[in-house]
């Protein structure tokens, strides 16, 4: 059948509804139909198709994919926050076929093994998990062989374009510092150095999205007729019978492609879809929660005040939302443009024009070196006993566990118009890799379209420990700059609003380097005050939304079980970064296909179904449509 945006009739029930065409939705959905094609199989995705889409598809092409009115994108709005400096946080999550993965920054790396150790849960360990971080890749890197598959749906390369020049500079500072390169820092347990990343880009150039390697393989073959995607349909709610067996789901039409939202919306009448055999709710970790609460499971008082009758006395739905909390600084070079993405972003480059000419900027993410860092036994002492505490209890006996990951992305996020134009300004990112602040995210009315409560949590968790990660990360990654030789200034309108007089001054433009040997920049008081303000000011997400519904016991705030059924019902699985009951060192696009893989596996089993393939390998190339989105 395909994919299409009306439910055609002979569909009214199948054996499996996959809620969420997201990244780990596509992968079991691929999963599953490789392992039985007499399988029914549903997806309900409430974003548009994706295949072909420009923005899709050229990974350099993604920061279109921060536009506001970008079609593939959601952005959860968040409750205003005095940690923030009184802003509203957005987060933005895949909104289309193929999820995160269709949209986000496509960063190749892996969660450490304490990671994995630290969720608790049976058959989930970093052992477990194991085969199944090589299941779903072929890897093209320099890393150790041995610790990457060779022979699975999602190529991870260097794409088609690297700034040679910049990320050995980015390498080279770091090993001034301390910080030096390692063969693989995707291993597992390598920490504290720099890598040279790869990313999930195909050799050809192409995004390795979920969808495009898992789903539309299938269904263009033709063997698989029982694989069905239903988009730009939401998900109201799942339906129940009187024993707690999940039925079905109800849904509607997404208002945003409704000629007329307001009106329409108000007539749309919702529409059921059967399931047989499982529904799975693989919406993300910020949708997932809502959709069980509309369900009637999660906090009576919240499902009260929503008007929503109550069908399972179920707290942790929604509880202890996390995300990586993210500062970039813009940092001037001498680097060319052929050098960076920014003439995709700035209009200096023609997209159609690049497209038609197979642009090697194209094929890239603009991010080619970074690392996982820890501060020395002195910097933890200098960040004070609160601190210390933290890093004793949860960093020190750990050494797999990086404090911050810092990366080079050879692009600017900002407004380009307002930019000199005698230099290329590139990025530098910093984030957390285990954030203690934690946040929630509940409905306030029974309907798809009623308003979110959505506290994020940033820089909220006690002592302000997340804060003076960034403190100490920006000091780091500055020498770092200073040392480099691109460095040519720093953006003054990124960085702190330092106090007159101070040794710490921004300096704005230089011929070169000006870090030298042993020498660091000295920071007074009030110096690390105009840090933390510039912090709250600008800190963001990674997109790295996780744990809204995670893998615990019930008395434990959990939802699901290790075989990710939902507690007390039947029939009803979760399946995507809202189930990891703790966060990962890493970015998080690589948990999320260990959990469709590990996912598939467990419900491939129950299903009594036989594994047939290992997915499409090939990076082939996507046949010509026309896209429904057109670059502007």
């Amino acid at each position: 059948m395909g994919i299409f945006i009306k439910l055609p009739q002979e569909l009214n029930e199948v054996d499996v509804i996959i809620a969420g065409g997201g990244l780990a939705g596509c992968v079991i959905a691929g999963r599953l139909a490789e392992a039985d094609p007499q399988l029914s199989i549903l997806v309900i995705e409430q974003g548009p198709n994706n295949y072909g889409i420009p923005e899709v598809v050229h990974p350099g092409l993604y920061p279109r994919n921060l536009h506001p009115n970008s079609k593939l994108t959601l952005f959860w709005q968040g409750n205003q926050s005095e940690q923030l400096a009184g802003r509203k946080p957005i987060v933005p999550s895949g909104g289309t076929l193929g999820g995160g993965s269709s949209i986000n920054w496509m960063v190749y790396t892996r969660a450490q093994r304490s990671d994995f150790d630290s969720w608790k849960t049976e058959g989930w360990s970093a052992n477990d998990l194991y085969p199944f971080l090589k299941k779903f890749e072929t890897y093209h890197g320099y890393g150790e062989k041995e610790h990457h598959g060779d022979s699975g749906p999602v190529n991870v390369s260097s794409g088609t374009h690297r700034c040679k020049h910049a990320e050995d500079t980015f390498i080279n500072a770091a090993d001034q510092l301390g910080y030096h390169e390692l063969k693989d820092l995707q291993n597992l347990d390598s920490n504290n150095g720099t890598e040279r990343w790869m990313k999930y880009v195909g050799p050809n150039g192409r995004r390795q999205d979920a969808a495009h390697r898992y789903i539309h393989p299938k269904l263009q073959s033709g063997k698989y007729p029982n694989l069905h995607v239903m988009t730009e349909k939401q998900v109201i709610r799942v339906l129940f019978d009187e024993n707690k067996k999940a039925v079905g789901v109800e849904y509607q039409t997404n208002p945003k492609y409704l000629p007329n939202p307001e009106y329409m919306t108000a007539k749309q009448t919702p529409r059921v879809v059967k399931a047989r055999k499982m529904v799975i709710l693989s919406a993300g970790a910020n949708a997932t929660p809502l959709i069980l609460e509309r369900s009637g499971v999660g906090n009576p008082e919240i499902l009260g005040r929503a008007g929503v009758d109550v069908v399972a006395d179920m707290p942790g739905v929604g509880h202890d939302y996390q995300d990586h909390h993210l500062s970039l600084w813009y940092y001037r070079t001498n680097l060319e443009p052929k050098d960076t993405i920014n003439a995709l972003i700035d209009g200096r480059l023609d997209v159609q024009q690049a497209i038609h000419n197979t642009d090697e900027r194209l094929g890239t993410n603009a991010m080619d070196a970074s690392g996982k860092f820890r501060p020395t036994e002195e910097d933890v002492d200098a960040l004070g006993p609160e601190f210390r505490k933290k890093w004793d209890a949860d960093f020190k006996n750990a050494p797999d566990r990086p404090l911050m990951i810092m990366a080079m992305y050879l692009s600017y996020y900002g407004d380009h118009s307002m930019l000199p134009d005698d230099a290329e300004y590139v990025s530098m990112a910093n984030w957390t890799a285990y954030p203690y602040s934690r946040g929630s995210i509940h409905i306030t009315g029974k309907d798809v379209n009623d308003p979110i409560d959505f506290n994020t949590g940033w820089l909220q968790d006690e002592h302000d420990i997340d804060v003076k990660k960034h403190i100490w990360a920006y000091k780091l990654s500055r020498e770092m700059w200073r040392r480099m030789s691109i460095f040519r200034g720093e953006l003054a309108s990124s960085h702190p609003r330092f106090p007159a007089g101070s040794k710490a001054a921004v300096v704005e433009q230089t011929d070169g380097p000006i870090g030298k040997g042993n020498e660091r920049i000295k920071y007074t008081e009030e110096d690390d005050k105009a840090i933390e303000q510039r912090v709250r000011e600008i800190v963001s997400t990674t997109w790295h939304s996780l744990g809204t519904c995670k893998m615990a016991p019930k008395d434990k705030m959990g939802v699901v079980d290790k075989d990710l059924n939902v507690h007390g019902f039947t029939n009803l699985k979760l399946a995507d970064l809202s189930v990891p009951p703790e966060n990962v060192g890493a970015n998080t696009g690589n948990t999320a296909f260990v959990v469709g893989e590990r996912a598939a596996d467990i419900f491939i089993k129950e299903l009594g179904l036989g594994q047939q393939s290992n997915g499409e390998k090939e990076d082939a190339p996507l046949k010509k449509v026309d896209s429904p989105l057109a670059v502007n």
